[in-house]
Protein backbone atom coordinates (compact mmCIF):
# COMPACT_ATOMS: atom_id res chain seq x y z
CA UNK A 1 0.00 0.00 0.00
CA UNK A 2 1.44 3.28 -1.03
CA UNK A 3 1.52 6.28 1.08
CA UNK A 4 -0.99 7.84 -1.02
CA UNK A 5 -2.72 5.28 -0.16
CA UNK A 6 -2.58 5.15 3.36
CA UNK A 7 -3.58 8.26 3.73
CA UNK A 8 -7.10 7.68 2.82
CA UNK A 9 -7.68 3.94 4.44
CA UNK A 10 -9.76 3.39 7.50
CA UNK A 11 -11.43 5.92 9.71
CA UNK A 12 -15.07 6.27 11.02
CA UNK A 13 -17.59 6.19 8.58
CA UNK A 14 -20.26 8.49 7.58
CA UNK A 15 -24.01 7.66 6.72
CA UNK A 16 -24.29 8.58 2.97
CA UNK A 17 -22.22 11.10 1.23
CA UNK A 18 -23.90 12.17 -2.19
CA UNK A 19 -21.16 13.56 -4.78
CA UNK A 20 -22.11 15.84 -7.59
CA UNK A 21 -20.12 16.78 -10.92
CA UNK A 22 -19.90 19.80 -12.35
CA UNK A 23 -20.26 21.54 -15.48
CA UNK A 24 -20.47 19.41 -19.00
CA UNK A 25 -19.41 16.14 -17.03
CA UNK A 26 -21.41 12.61 -16.06
CA UNK A 27 -21.50 11.88 -12.80
CA UNK A 28 -19.11 8.86 -13.67
CA UNK A 29 -16.47 11.52 -13.11
CA UNK A 30 -16.91 11.55 -9.24
CA UNK A 31 -16.33 7.54 -8.49
CA UNK A 32 -12.83 8.43 -7.74
CA UNK A 33 -13.66 9.77 -4.86
CA UNK A 34 -16.63 7.44 -4.31
CA UNK A 35 -14.16 4.55 -4.36
CA UNK A 36 -12.18 6.01 -2.09
CA UNK A 37 -14.91 7.09 0.68
CA UNK A 38 -15.94 3.31 0.04
CA UNK A 39 -12.77 2.33 1.52
CA UNK A 40 -13.27 4.29 4.72
CA UNK A 41 -16.74 2.94 5.45
CA UNK A 42 -18.39 5.82 3.87
CA UNK A 43 -22.06 4.88 2.14
CA UNK A 44 -21.73 7.06 -1.25
CA UNK A 45 -24.60 8.21 -3.89
CA UNK A 46 -23.86 9.87 -6.87
CA UNK A 47 -26.59 13.07 -8.20
CA UNK A 48 -26.46 13.53 -12.20
CA UNK A 49 -28.18 16.58 -13.76
CA UNK A 50 -28.16 18.33 -16.64
CA UNK A 51 -25.37 20.65 -16.38
CA UNK A 52 -26.10 22.89 -19.54
CA UNK A 53 -29.77 22.23 -20.39
CA UNK A 54 -31.13 22.89 -16.57
CA UNK A 55 -31.07 25.77 -14.84
CA UNK A 56 -28.77 26.32 -11.26
CA UNK A 57 -32.72 26.51 -9.46
CA UNK A 58 -34.17 24.17 -11.26
CA UNK A 59 -30.67 21.60 -10.47
CA UNK A 60 -30.80 22.47 -6.95
CA UNK A 61 -34.25 21.57 -6.90
CA UNK A 62 -33.74 17.93 -8.24
CA UNK A 63 -31.09 17.62 -5.95
CA UNK A 64 -33.57 18.22 -3.21
CA UNK A 65 -35.57 15.54 -4.45
CA UNK A 66 -32.69 13.11 -4.59
CA UNK A 67 -32.05 13.70 -1.00
CA UNK A 68 -35.59 13.22 -0.07
CA UNK A 69 -34.93 9.42 -1.28
CA UNK A 70 -31.54 9.07 0.66
CA UNK A 71 -32.66 7.00 3.23
CA UNK A 72 -30.20 8.37 6.35
CA UNK A 73 -29.96 9.37 9.13
CA UNK A 74 -26.60 11.83 8.33
CA UNK A 75 -26.10 12.83 4.77
CA UNK A 76 -22.80 15.09 3.62
CA UNK A 77 -22.04 16.21 0.16
CA UNK A 78 -19.37 16.80 -1.83
CA UNK A 79 -19.35 18.84 -4.96
CA UNK A 80 -16.65 19.69 -7.87
CA UNK A 81 -16.82 23.15 -9.49
CA UNK A 82 -20.62 24.03 -10.47
CA UNK A 83 -21.66 20.97 -8.60
CA UNK A 84 -20.98 22.81 -5.50
CA UNK A 85 -22.75 25.98 -6.76
CA UNK A 86 -25.91 23.25 -7.15
CA UNK A 87 -24.99 22.30 -3.25
CA UNK A 88 -24.99 25.37 -2.23
CA UNK A 89 -28.26 26.34 -3.61
CA UNK A 90 -29.68 23.43 -2.34
CA UNK A 91 -29.03 24.15 1.53
CA UNK A 92 -30.34 27.47 1.19
CA UNK A 93 -33.72 26.14 0.81
CA UNK A 94 -35.25 24.62 3.86
CA UNK A 95 -32.87 22.96 6.00
CA UNK A 96 -33.09 18.96 6.96
CA UNK A 97 -31.64 17.93 10.18
CA UNK A 98 -29.86 15.12 9.09
CA UNK A 99 -27.15 17.27 7.26
CA UNK A 100 -23.44 17.44 8.28
CA UNK A 101 -21.20 18.67 6.56
CA UNK A 102 -20.27 19.54 2.88
CA UNK A 103 -16.70 19.94 0.64
CA UNK A 104 -16.37 22.28 -1.79
CA UNK A 105 -13.66 21.36 -4.79
CA UNK A 106 -12.92 24.16 -7.06
CA UNK A 107 -16.17 25.67 -7.03
CA UNK A 108 -16.07 29.75 -7.48
CA UNK A 109 -18.55 30.42 -4.63
CA UNK A 110 -17.81 33.92 -5.08
CA UNK A 111 -17.75 34.94 -9.30
CA UNK A 112 -15.81 33.22 -12.09
CA UNK A 113 -13.80 35.49 -14.31
CA UNK A 114 -13.88 32.91 -17.14
CA UNK A 115 -17.15 31.86 -17.08
CA UNK A 116 -17.87 35.80 -17.76
CA UNK A 117 -15.31 36.34 -20.13
CA UNK A 118 -16.40 33.42 -22.10
CA UNK A 119 -20.37 34.41 -21.56
CA UNK A 120 -19.37 37.70 -23.20
CA UNK A 121 -18.21 35.78 -26.40
CA UNK A 122 -21.25 35.25 -29.06
CA UNK A 123 -22.34 31.46 -29.06
CA UNK A 124 -20.99 30.73 -25.37
CA UNK A 125 -24.00 31.09 -23.58
CA UNK A 126 -25.35 28.53 -24.97
CA UNK A 127 -22.28 26.13 -24.63
CA UNK A 128 -22.16 27.32 -20.90
CA UNK A 129 -25.53 26.39 -19.77
CA UNK A 130 -28.57 27.62 -17.98
CA UNK A 131 -26.64 27.08 -14.94
CA UNK A 132 -23.77 29.10 -15.15
CA UNK A 133 -25.44 31.96 -16.69
CA UNK A 134 -28.37 31.90 -13.70
CA UNK A 135 -25.37 31.95 -11.27
CA UNK A 136 -23.88 34.88 -12.99
CA UNK A 137 -26.48 36.95 -13.37
CA UNK A 138 -27.12 37.18 -9.42
CA UNK A 139 -23.48 36.15 -8.18
CA UNK A 140 -22.05 39.77 -7.49
CA UNK A 141 -25.60 40.91 -7.14
CA UNK A 142 -26.79 38.83 -3.66
CA UNK A 143 -23.76 37.99 -2.06
CA UNK A 144 -22.83 34.34 -0.39
CA UNK A 145 -22.24 33.21 2.51
CA UNK A 146 -21.87 29.12 3.82
CA UNK A 147 -25.33 28.09 4.75
CA UNK A 148 -26.09 27.46 8.77
CA UNK A 149 -26.65 24.33 9.92
CA UNK A 150 -23.94 22.67 8.15
CA UNK A 151 -20.33 22.78 8.02
CA UNK A 152 -18.60 23.75 5.17
CA UNK A 153 -15.21 23.10 3.78
CA UNK A 154 -13.59 24.67 0.58
CA UNK A 155 -10.75 22.84 -1.16
CA UNK A 156 -8.99 24.78 -3.88
CA UNK A 157 -6.22 24.44 -6.39
CA UNK A 158 -3.20 26.02 -6.87
CA UNK A 159 -1.69 24.22 -10.65
CA UNK A 160 -2.87 26.94 -13.51
CA UNK A 161 -3.49 24.69 -15.62
CA UNK A 162 -6.77 24.28 -17.95
CA UNK A 163 -8.66 27.01 -19.48
CA UNK A 164 -7.53 29.70 -17.82
CA UNK A 165 -5.11 29.62 -20.05
CA UNK A 166 -6.76 30.78 -23.08
CA UNK A 167 -8.93 33.42 -21.33
CA UNK A 168 -7.41 36.71 -20.48
CA UNK A 169 -6.39 37.61 -17.10
CA UNK A 170 -7.27 35.14 -14.52
CA UNK A 171 -6.08 35.88 -11.47
CA UNK A 172 -3.56 34.28 -10.03
CA UNK A 173 -3.20 31.97 -8.30
CA UNK A 174 -5.54 29.88 -10.01
CA UNK A 175 -6.24 26.16 -11.12
CA UNK A 176 -6.37 26.87 -14.17
CA UNK A 177 -10.26 28.01 -14.52
CA UNK A 178 -11.09 29.08 -10.78
CA UNK A 179 -9.18 31.76 -9.13
CA UNK A 180 -8.14 31.06 -5.24
CA UNK A 181 -10.22 34.20 -4.28
CA UNK A 182 -13.15 33.58 -6.53
CA UNK A 183 -13.28 29.96 -4.05
CA UNK A 184 -13.43 32.15 -0.64
CA UNK A 185 -16.33 31.32 0.83
CA UNK A 186 -17.77 34.05 4.11
CA UNK A 187 -18.50 31.21 7.19
CA UNK A 188 -16.95 28.65 6.15
CA UNK A 189 -15.64 26.55 8.52
CA UNK A 190 -12.54 25.51 7.00
CA UNK A 191 -10.47 25.74 3.52
CA UNK A 192 -7.51 24.62 2.15
CA UNK A 193 -5.31 25.23 -1.01
CA UNK A 194 -3.52 21.83 -2.72
CA UNK A 195 -1.28 22.05 -5.39
CA UNK A 196 -3.95 20.66 -8.00
CA UNK A 197 -5.26 21.70 -11.23
CA UNK A 198 -9.08 22.09 -11.34
CA UNK A 199 -10.19 18.89 -13.10
CA UNK A 200 -7.43 16.88 -11.43
CA UNK A 201 -9.11 17.30 -8.12
CA UNK A 202 -11.35 14.77 -9.65
CA UNK A 203 -8.34 11.63 -9.22
CA UNK A 204 -6.35 13.49 -6.47
CA UNK A 205 -5.21 11.20 -3.50
CA UNK A 206 -4.56 14.32 -1.41
CA UNK A 207 -7.76 15.91 -2.19
CA UNK A 208 -9.62 12.55 -1.66
CA UNK A 209 -7.24 12.29 2.40
CA UNK A 210 -8.29 16.10 2.56
CA UNK A 211 -12.15 15.61 1.56
CA UNK A 212 -12.25 12.18 4.20
CA UNK A 213 -10.35 14.09 6.83
CA UNK A 214 -13.59 17.45 6.82
CA UNK A 215 -16.04 15.00 6.83
CA UNK A 216 -15.11 12.84 9.65
CA UNK A 217 -13.47 15.52 11.83
CA UNK A 218 -14.55 19.42 10.43
CA UNK A 219 -11.12 20.37 9.95
CA UNK A 220 -8.18 19.41 7.11
CA UNK A 221 -5.36 18.23 7.65
CA UNK A 222 -2.36 19.98 9.12
CA UNK A 223 -0.29 18.59 6.83
CA UNK A 224 -0.67 21.95 4.28
CA UNK A 225 1.32 22.74 1.80
CA UNK A 226 4.07 25.22 2.54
Amino acid sequence: MSKDDASIAGGPPADTVILVHGLWTPALVCTPHGRWLRRRGHQVRYFAYPSVRATLSENAQALRGFVATTGAARIDFVGHSLGGLIILEMLAGPADPRFRRAVLLGTPCLDSHCARRLAGVPGMTTILGRSIIEWLSRAQATGIRAPSGIEVGVVAGTRSVGLGRVVPGLPRPNDGVVALAETRLPGAKDSVALPVAHSAMLVSRRCAAEIASFLETGRFTDERPG
